[in-house]
């Protein structure tokens, strides 16, 4: 290995799901693996090994042994996949020349079938475009179908040709829309299915361990066993409450080999933190696929606590187990044996209400919230510490279960926003998905919860979710509100909003609010003030016929101070078949009550008008971002990542984490080349004797300005000299500003001479790399707008057309581009065009820590980018295009949030 060459690159460790839900490590090959890879060599099928190395080779040479396992981690990068001590598969690629590489894989006869050599070639692909590889090869036997299909199923345009009794395989590696799509639908079936256990159990056993929080396994047993739940249930270290109890793990191990009994799929614990660790491998042994721990002590507390809770996903992780918590407020799931309430609070009705949450205390405010308002739930997940079952592995499963009509996430912290905008996108379009921010930021982080910071103001985190179609709330109130609306009344169809009370006065305010939130209210008239359930029932029935209305708000206000069941019975009765959502603010009742409920229909009440019109307000924000075009992921032409890598590579080599370097002219101009984008040309000059044979080699006219990185971009504050034509001009504009900079404070910069372009409105496109949501595109006009007012829009790539189209339109300045008071409309798709390609190369290089073009010139054709700065740092985004769970590293610190989920 050569001295300079890339160190063991730990980033590329990561925990995988399996096409059959179990997970399994990746990482690169060390020296020390000879061992492991010999024996599983020896453990292949002659035909395995003839198909791997196109002859018989019943054992590998000392000499092999030595070149599969020494790898520089550059040109020669092997990865294996692990499962606890033993190699299963290794996937390697040898650089040819260039950006060329020769890939490929050996997976053990035991485990084919599996996907791993899918995800083998994800993660070889993404390293490979951090090396600067752009094309992979391969020589496979005609008769090796299986690896054929490996490539051509990751979505990859393959070439073939068959040579002398080989085919030669070749395809690019970069990412496409179609091996994104690939890469998204293994995940969630992969992810998906790992929580088959954990969402669908069979059959359970509740551990307790000992300690104070054993408590709370005694009354999650209790709950198990007052539910529905048909399958199995088994006790340990707890009291019999009817159904059995065993002493220890091993006395139950002992009674299901006598009895044959069926043994238990998910583990429910608490007890004793060390003693919860160290019943891993017997649950293990018992055949236990998922965990759930109640009890904390872990990184919620100290060093010693957040050690032992890398132990614990460790143990679980190499037993194929997925872990919930720890710190859990336990689960409830709905699958074939029926309902199981795992949970320390239980009594939650059934329904289709997906809950997911993080810490305990949340989770027993929202079971408690949800119980008082009588919503049924399908779903509940705790993920406490979120040490490994996360938001997004829960989304994931859900968008597999029919039972659920509306789901709702109460984020507390979130460790990978760019995975959570994805896999929300794709729940949101099937099922309603709101959520509420803790603090109202969405940044805090909870003990126990190890999140990168973020450079990022808190508006991406929200345009992010706005973008993913999630439904935002300000406080559980709403979010349970417009929960109760969703899980028990249609979609509307639109914003037309009848309103029915029996005040005027009532009537109007409720129209009031309605037209504050962007509904349109439709006049419908006022009941008298002493109107009854027969007055309500008849304008009820009169309302049905009428098709002007999307949406329909109900409230009444009794005069005498005592709710009307007459006029409940109406409601009840007219809401049953209409296929347009029916709200009610109605004294005396919240919630879906049996007072409002007709014929399996229940119309959602609310504790005011100003509740039930935001709820409203919510679910026709979603109707219309679920119908709306999405449009299709922008794919621009002419563009070169790898040569891109390629040309930072200098620039990053000798850069120490977290160590930034700023690109030259010269090397801004070909990085921008790569992506189909090019500055408007410019030279520097010290003296007015440089500066006039810069214009007269750049063309007459030209534009002067200061080098100063504030003022270089602001006519107004005397940085920029416009439509200098001649040298007498441009000597004179030089004097001044050079005096103007003098008595700032700010002289000896120099300065610039630019072509001049034509005139148009100043905007500012910069891409940025950020620790915690990775690649972010931002857009606003110069000037002001951007500087004093902070009018920014902002999105997270991968963007289609219309996420472009609807980030230069979000900003408060936008109509300066479309002929705001008489001034010439703009060319706003060759702006679109500079925002989608500058997306397309932050998502390509994790390398770029900024670029920011300031100005971009829009004139009415064209736009022209006048200036270019790019700061490069090493990357630390390893998810590009593979799949990937929260995990520790070789270090035992856990990796995220690029190898973690929310």
């Amino acid at each position: 290995m050569s001295e300079d060459a890339p160190p063991y690159p730990a980033h590329w460790e990561a925990d995988v799901v399996l096409r059959d839900g179990i997970p399994m490590h990746i990482r690169p090959i060390r020296p020390e693996d000879a061992p492991a890879l010999q024996a599983m060599h020896q453990r292949q099928s002659p035909l395995s090994q003839y198909y791997r190395f196109f002859a018989p080779m019943e054992r590998l040479s000392e000499r092999d042994l030595h070149r599969f396992t020494h790898v520089d981690h550059d040109d020669r990068v092997a990865l294996v996949l692990t499962s606890g001590e033993d190699i299963v598969a290794v996937g390697r690629y040898d650089r040819i020349d260039g950006d060329l590489a020769e890939v490929a894989f050996y997976v053990a006869d035991s485990e084919h079938g599996r996907g791993l050599g899918s995800v083998l070639l994800e993660h070889l692909a993404a390293a490979g475009r951090e090396r600067g590889v752009a094309r992979f090869t391969a020589e496979v036997l005609p008769a090796n179908a299986r690896m054929v299909r490996v490539f051509r199923d990751a979505g990859y345009d393959v070439r073939q040709e068959l040579d002398d009794g080989v085919l030669h395989v070749s395809f690019h590696i970069e990412e496409t829309g179609r091996s994104w799509t690939v890469m998204a639908e293994r995940e969630q079936h992969a992810e998906s299915l790992s929580m088959r256990t954990l969402l669908a159990a069979g059959s359970v056993v509740v551990v307790g361990l000992g300690g104070p929080e054993q408590v709370y396994a005694e009354r999650a047993a209790v709950a198990v066993r007052d539910g529905s739940f048909t399958g199995p249930v088994h006790l340990v270290g707890l009291p019999d409450g009817g159904t059995g109890a065993h002493a220890s793990l091993t006395a139950l191990a002992e009674h299901l080999g006598a009895t044959e009994s069926t043994a238990p799929d998910l583990a429910v614990v608490a007890g004793e933190p060390d003693a919860v660790v160290g019943a891993v491998p017997e649950l293990a042994a018992l055949g236990v696929h998922a965990v759930v721990v109640l009890s904390g002590g872990f990184a919620e507390g100290d060093d010693a606590g957040r050690q032992r809770q890398e132990e614990l996903v460790r143990r679980t992780r190499a037993a194929g187990m997925r872990l919930l918590g720890p710190a859990s407020y336990g689960v409830v799931a709905t699958g074939p044996a029926g309902r199981l309430d795992a949970t320390v609070r239980h009594g939650i009705g059934q329904g289709g209400l997906a809950l997911f949450c993080q810490s305990a205390a949340a989770g027993s405010a929202l079971l408690t919230a949800v119980q008082q308002r009588g919503i049924g739930l399908r779903s509940f997940v705790s993920a406490g510490n979120r040490a490994d079952v996360s938001g997004n592995d829960t989304m994931q499963a859900w968008q597999d279960d029919p039972g659920i009509t509306a789901a709702v996430v109460n984020l507390e912290s979130i460790g990978n926003p760019r995975k959570f905008s994805r896999i929300a996108r794709r729940l949101g379009a099937t099922v309603p998905l709101v959520t509420v921010l803790s603090g109202q930021t969405g940044q805090q982080v909870p003990p126990g919860h190890a999140v990168r910071t973020t450079r990022e103001p808190q508006r991406v985190l929200a345009q992010m979710l706005d973008q993913a179609g999630v439904v935002r709330t300000r406080t559980t109130q709403e979010m349970l509100d417009l929960a109760q609306l969703l899980v028990s009344q249609p979609l509307p169809r639109g914003p037309r909003t009848a309103v029915l009370a029996n005040s005027g006065a009532l009537t109007t305010a409720i129209a009031g609010a309605a037209r504050g939130h962007g509904l349109h209210p439709v006049p419908c008239g006022a009941l008298p003030t002493l109107a009854t359930g027969e007055d309500y029932a008849r304008e009820l029935a009169r309302l049905r016929e009428d098709d002007s209305w999307d949406a329909l708000v109900v409230a009444h206000v009794p005069p005498l101070g005592d709710g009307d069941a007459g006029v409940w019975r109406a409601l009840a009765t007219a809401a049953t078949g209409e296929d347009r959502p029916v709200l009610a603010a109605v004294q005396g009742l919240v919630g879906l009550t049996d007072e409002l409920t007709g014929d399996g229909r229940t119309v959602p009440a609310y504790a005011t008008t100003a509740d039930a019109v935001a709820s409203l307000a919510g679910a026709v924000a979603h109707a219309r971002w679920r119908d709306a075009d999405r449009g299709e992921l922008v794919d621009p032409s002419g563009i070169a990542p790898a040569r891109a890598r390629e040309l930072l590579a200098p620039a990053l080599r000798g850069l120490g984490p977290g160590e930034v370097a700023r690109l030259g002219p010269d090397a801004v101009a070909e990085l921008l080349a790569c992506y189909g984008l090019s500055l408007v040309p410019s030279r520097t000059a010290r003296t007015p004797e440089e500066a006039v044979a810069a214009a007269q080699a750049l063309g007459w006219p030209v534009v002067l300005k200061t080098r100063d990185e504030v003022l270089r971009h602001r006519a107004d504050l005397g940085g920029v000299r416009l439509g200098l034509r001649t040298a007498g001009e441009l000597t004179a504009a030089m004097a001044a500003m050079t005096r103007d900079l003098e008595a700032v404070g700010r002289p000896g910069l120099g300065v610039e001479v630019q072509a001049m372009a034509p005139p148009g409105v100043a905007c500012v496109v910069r891409g940025t790399e950020d620790d915690l949501y990775g690649p972010v595109v931002s857009f606003g006009l110069g000037g002001d707008a951007v500087e004093l007012l902070d009018d920014v829009s902002y999105r997270i790539p991968p963007l289609t057309d219309v996420d472009v189209a609807q980030m230069v339109r979000a900003v408060k300045a936008s109509p300066r581009l479309f002929g705001h008071r008489g001034l010439p409309v703009m060319d706003v798709k060759a702006l679109e065009n500079v925002v989608a390609r500058v997306s397309v190369l932050v998502d390509d290089l994790p390398e770029v820590r900024q670029i920011l073009l300031n100005p971009v010139l829009v004139g009415r054709r064209g736009a022209a980018l006048l200036s270019a700065v790019v700061e490069v740092a090493p990357p630390g985004r390893a998810d590009s295009g593979r799949r990937v769970l929260p995990g520790v590293g070789a270090s035992g610190v856990k990796m995220e949030p690029w190898i973690a989920a929310t």
